[in-house]
């Protein structure tokens, strides 16, 4: 149920420059999905009345992601008056007017900030009629963060910024979040008389809490139960320590939910990808994006699948996948490469060094070995030979081939499309099949044998191979070797 009296600020406005990266730091993916919208999730599950999300830097392509994830959100631009102050004042413009709720104020940039915590502070703060709450976290090593104030009764006096601080501020281990709730109105009321009188030139939302205490007003600050949780992004280096944490909270959830997984540590996977019960994960396995897997499935080792289907008791073993369907009690691999648009039937194989894209394979149809077989239609119960091409493309356009039913094709095959094989039809090895095959007919493109007696001798004198074909001719059962 909607909160009617809650709102959810996102600051997304950063450059994010340490992250060194032409990509809006807030777009970073962690567990297949942009920071951005982990935020964002935990944002509407608190069931606000409102969300806005705070933009500056690529501005467009944050907004695109913000409407992708909430198109309820509602995106304010930040001006050029910098600072995390300016930028909630701007959303709390933002708001309707008689909004005299709550504000939530959290960061993109920390993703695995869940909604028990949000909710669990908000909760807090209300309870304690505060003007503000500060969600906070003591660490052993504060460097670069805002110090909580308090004073001796345990009361918060104020929040300073590392930059700002002096030794005896320095030496607090409790440290500012940057998540917050304050009432709209102490926000209404305090941020337009805030300056940007400091070392970072800024306008400091934590200046707030200064002045509510001036007034007396009650301020708390509430340490978070777990450090992680609050861990802000701001390299590439705190990206995958958050993103192996995330990782590692998604397959202790499945190994929960009854998925086998032999090895967590080289085991990825996305938080949208769904796995029945009873399915195994072997080493180097990552699932991505769509992905689903049905029950007793087993996927590894050395595996990638990204957006796939994978049906019950299928066995994908050593393979790379995308937008692939494999039915159930399919087999696939090792060294299999499914580009998008393949879909194996039930019981059926595509083996060894095989690669397709575009291609349908019926049920119980098999493709064991060495071969590319492209925007292509296998009916059921066929087998392609090992070693078969379709020639798909003509420079210009892609065109298609056609395998009926119970067709067997021979070795070394080259389907030159757009070609359609009838149902029953068989092809001898080597054939080259430039034309429609009937239902029932054998296909062969062979031409004569030519055997040029004596042309090692004459063209490779002196020769390993001119030796051994004398030795030969002069008697049989001759060893070459003079064993």
């Amino acid at each position: 149920m909607t909160d009617p009296r809650l709102a959810v600020i996102v600051l997304a406005a950063g450059e994010g420059t340490r992250m060194r990266s032409k990509r809006a730091k807030v777009l970073h993916p962690i567990a297949g999905l942009p920071m951005i919208a982990h935020v964002l999730t935990t944002a509407r599950h608190l069931e606000p009345a409102y969300v806005e999300v705070v933009v500056r830097h690529q501005r467009d392509e944050v907004s695109a992601a913000v409407i992708e994830f909430a198109d309820d959100a509602i995106v304010v631009d930040q001006d050029e008056v910098p600072g995390t102050g300016r930028a909630v004042e701007l959303a709390v413009q933002a708001l309707p007017a008689d909004f005299d709720g709550d504000v939530v104020v959290v960061s993109g940039d920390v993703p695995l900030l869940d909604a028990v915590t949000l909710g669990a502070l908000v909760e807090q703060h209300r309870a304690a009629a505060a003007s503000a709450t500060v969600l906070s976290a003591v660490l052993d090593d504060a460097t670069g963060y805002g110090r909580i104030v308090r004073d001796a009764s345990g009361a918060v006096t104020a929040i300073v910024e590392h930059k700002d601080a002096d030794e005896t501020v320095l030496a607090i281990t409790e440290v500012n979040s940057g998540s917050y709730v304050f009432a709209a109105s102490a926000l209404r009321e305090l941020l337009p008389r805030i300056g940007t009188a400091n070392a970072q030139g800024e306008k400091y939302l934590t200046d707030v809490v200064a002045l509510l205490r001036e007034s007396a007003a009650p301020v708390a600050a509430v340490p978070v139960a777990e450090n992680w949780r609050v861990a802000g992004v701001n390299d590439r280096a705190q990206l995958a320590e958050q993103a192996a944490r995330l990782n590692a909270m998604i397959v202790r959830g499945h190994q929960l939910n009854g998925v086998t997984v032999h090895d967590p540590a080289t085991t990825w996977i996305d938080l949208t990808v769904s796995i029945g019960e009873d399915t195994e994960l072997w080493p180097n396995t990552r699932l991505a994006g769509a992905t689903t897997i049905e029950r007793d499935a087993v996927i590894g080792p050395d595996t990638t699948l990204v957006d796939c289907e994978v049906g019950e008791g299928a066995i994908v073993k050593r393979t790379d996948a995308t937008l692939a369907v494999i039915r159930a009690y399919a087999t696939v691999g090792p060294f299999a490469y499914l580009r998008p648009g393949t879909e194996l039937g039930g019981g059926g194989k595509i083996g060894a060094f095989v690669e397709t894209k575009n291609a349908r394979i019926g049920r119980s149809s098999k493709v064991p070995h060495l071969s590319y077989i492209g925007d292509t239609e296998v009916g059921e119960g066929s087998n392609i030979g090992a070693g078969t091409i379709t020639a798909n493309y003509d420079g210009v356009n892609k065109h298609r081939t056609t395998v009926g039913s119970h067709v067997r094709t021979g070795s070394h095959n080259v389907f030159v499309a757009p070609v359609t094989i009838g149902d029953g039809a068989y092809s001898g090895a080597g054939a080259v099949i430039r034309k429609d095959v009937p239902a029932g007919a054998l296909a062969m493109s062979v031409a004569p044998q030519r055997n040029l007696d004596g042309w090692v001798l004459t063209n490779r004198p002196g020769s390993a191979a001119a030796e051994a074909a004398a030795a030969a001719e002069g008697g049989a059962g001759t060893d070459p070797s003079g064993a």
